[in-house]
C-alpha cells in the first residue's frame, strides 16, 4: 500500500512538473510573438559583437568607440576629417556612403538614407564586404582597397602594412599620387586592420536626418557618438556654386527631395560674377542654391532634436562649428577628441595649428590644404551678391539663430569685414 502511494504521489509531482514547464513555454511564446503597435522598434537583442577574423590582432581591452561626424557638402569636413584620419589610433573612412549613391543614382537624398544607414551598420562592425555591394566596377569584378572612395588619401591604406608609402603613426599630409600606386588590398585584408582599432571613425555628408542614425544609437552592440560639424550656410552656398560642376549630381538628387508643399524659387542673378553664362553658371547656380532649402531644413530638425534630445541622443551628440574650429583650432581640437575619449598628442596640436595658418585660402574645392583662417571665414561676404545673401538667409533662417549666425540688413554690412557676424549660438 505504501509503495501504491509513492508511486501515485511522484507521478502527480512529476505531472505538476509537466504543466508548470508547458506554462512557463507557453509565456515565453507568447512574450516573444506579442505584436508592437505600430511605430514601436523591434527590441534589440543584446550580443556581443563579431570576434576579429583569424590572423588579425584584437583592439586593446575596453569598448570599441565609434564616430560619425554629421555634416552637409562644403562645411570643412574634409579638414576636419583629417583630425581623425591623421591619428594613429583611428581608422577612419570618408565618405563611404558616395558608393551608395553612385550605384543607386538617380534616386533622391532622402529614398537613400535607409541604404546609408545599413551601410553604416555594416562598415562599424568592420564588414567591409558591403563595399562590394555598391561597386560600380562591373559585375564579377572584384573591389580593391583603391577602389574605396577617398582611398587616395586614407592614411590607413596608404600606411604599412598594406602599402610602405607612409607609417600610421607619423602625423602629416599624404600625397594622393604616392598613394594611387600602393599596391590594390582585399577587402578582407582591409577588414582584418579594421579589427585592429579601437577608434572608428566616419565621415559623411549623405545622411540628412539625425534620426536616421537613432537605431545605430539604440543599439547595444554599438557606442555611436555624433560630432555635428556645422558651418555659417552662406560660405556653405559660396562654396557650392565655386565647385557646382563637381557637385551637380548630388545637387540634383538633394533637390529632388525638396517638399512641393514649401518649394521656393532661388532668385536667379544672372549678372553676377559666380553666375554668369561666360562662367558656366545659371543652372547649375541654380541647383547649388537650391539645395540649400533642403540642407537648412534637415538642419534645422536636427538641431531641434539636439536641443531636446531622446534618451538615445543624450550625452552621444556635440556640436562644432568650422568657426569655431578654425579661430581656435587647439581648444576645440581638444573638447573633439575629449568627448570621444582620445589623447591630444603634439604631433596632433601641430598638425591643426599649421592646417589654420597657411599664407592664404585656396579656392580650389575639395583639396585638403593649410589655409589662412580669417581669410576663409569671410571669403563668402565677398563672393556672394547681396541676392544671393538674402536666398540663403530666407532658407536657414532658423538653424542660424541657433547657431549663432548674424543675419544681415545691407550690402555695406556685408563688405564691413571688421563688423563680426558671429554670436554665441545657443547648442
Amino acid at each position: 500500500m505504501k509503495v501504491c502511494r509513492r508511486k501515485a504521489l511522484a507521478l502527480c509531482l512529476g505531472y505538476a512538473l509537466l504543466l508548470l514547464l508547458a506554462a512557463l513555454n507557453l509565456l515565453e511564446y507568447k512574450w516573444r510573438r506579442e505584436p508592437r503597435r505600430c511605430g514601436e522598434p523591434p527590441a534589440v537583442p543584446r550580443q556581443r559583437p563579431p570576434p576579429p577574423p583569424a590572423g588579425s590582432s584584437a583592439p586593446p581591452s575596453g569598448r570599441r568607440q565609434l564616430v560619425y561626424v554629421f555634416t552637409t557638402w562644403r562645411s570643412g569636413s574634409s579638414f576636419f576629417g583629417e583630425l581623425f584620419n591623421q591619428n594613429p589610433e583611428v581608422f577612419f573612412l570618408y565618405e563611404p556612403v558616395w558608393h551608395v549613391w553612385q550605384k543607386l543614382y538617380p534616386g533622391d537624398a532622402v529614398s537613400l538614407q535607409g541604404a546609408a544607414r545599413d551601410m553604416l551598420s555594416s562598415l562599424y562592425r568592420c564588414d567591409l564586404s558591403v563595399f562590394q555591394l555598391y561597386s560600380t566596377a562591373g559585375a564579377g569584378k572584384n573591389l580593391t582597397t583603391l577602389g574605396i572612395f577617398g582611398a587616395a588619401t586614407n592614411k590607413v591604406i596608404c600606411s604599412s602594412p598594406l602599402c610602405p608609402a607612409y607609417r600610421k603613426e607619423v602625423v602629416g599630409m599624404v600625397d594622393d599620387r604616392v598613394c594611387k600606386k600602393c599596391p590594390p588590398q582585399r577587402l578582407s585584408r582591409f577588414q582584418e586592420e579594421c579589427h585592429k582599432y579601437r577608434t572608428l571613425v566616419i565621415k559623411g555628408v549623405r545622411v540628412f536626418d539625425l534620426a536616421v542614425l537613432a537605431p545605430l544609437m539604440r543599439d547595444p552592440t554599438l557606442d555611436l557618438k555624433v560630432i555635428h560639424l556645422v558651418r555659417d550656410p552662406r560660405a556653405v552656398a559660396s562654396s557650392r556654386i565655386k565647385s557646382r560642376h563637381g557637385l551637380i549630381r548630388e545637387s540634383l538628387q538633394v533637390v529632388r527631395s525638396r517638399d512641393p508643399r514649401i518649394h521656393r524659387m532661388p532668385f536667379l542673378d544672372a549678372g553676377h560674377k559666380l553666375g554668369g553664362k561666360k562662367d558656366g553658371g545659371g543652372g547649375s547656380d541654380y541647383h547649388a542654391l537650391g539645395a540649400m532649402e533642403v540642407i537648412c531644413s534637415s538642419m534645422a530638425k536636427t538641431l531641434q532634436t539636439a536641443l531636446h534630445p531622446p534618451d538615445w541622443l543624450r550625452g552621444n551628440y556635440m556640436a562644432v562649428r568650422y568657426e569655431d574650429l578654425v579661430m581656435e583650432p587647439i581648444k576645440t581640437l581638444r573638447q573633439v577628441y575629449g568627448f570621444v575619449n582620445l589623447a591630444v598628442s603634439p604631433e596632433m596640436e601641430k598638425f591643426t595649428l599649421n592646417m589654420t595658418s597657411g599664407p592664404g585660402y585656396s579656392s580650389k574645392p575639395f583639396v585638403v590644404s593649410a589655409r589662412n583662417a580669417t581669410q576663409a571665414l569671410s571669403a563668402w561676404r565677398t563672393a556672394l551678391s547681396f541676392q544671393q545673401i538674402k536666398q540663403v538667409e530666407e532658407y536657414c533662417q532658423q538653424p542660424m539663430a541657433l547657431l549663432g549666425y548674424e543675419r544681415v540688413g545691407s550690402p555695406e554690412e556685408v563688405k564691413d569685414l571688421s563688423r563680426t557676424l558671429l554670436r554665441k549660438p545657443r547648442l
